[in-house]
């Protein structure tokens, strides 16, 4: 389960919502949040990144006007998409694993 908590936010490439990234590992953490420790933890951290993922696309998104955008945005989206799956595999292997360089918003 604290594996699928951070696969979750794949839905953001499947489902076309805006930050869908983000209501998949809302959902699993909220509904999972109670049942131990370990997945309160991995919840919250996967929602963190997420958020700041979305953060970090925003931006990307508004700075395609100074072109630097244009490079930038890949560049999240390839972190993003390295560091899920990293944490999801270390999730599976019950680490508590801690993305680097992200907002800790919930706490």
């Amino acid at each position: 389960m604290g594996m699928i908590c951070h696969l979750s936010s794949f839905a953001g490439f499947i489902i076309p919502f805006p930050f869908a990234n983000v209501v998949g590992p809302l959902v699993m953490w909220v509904t999972q949040k109670d049942k131990s420790s370990f997945l309160d933890y991995h919840g919250k951290e996967s929602l963190n990144f997420q958020i700041t993922v979305a953060i970090a696309v925003v931006i990307a998104m508004f700075s395609m006007f100074i072109l630097i955008g244009f490079l930038l945005l890949p560049a999240v989206g390839l972190y993003a998409i390295v560091m899920t799956i990293i944490a999801g595999v270390k999730a599976k292997e019950g680490v508590r694993y801690r993305y680097p360089y992200t907002l800790r918003l919930v706490k």
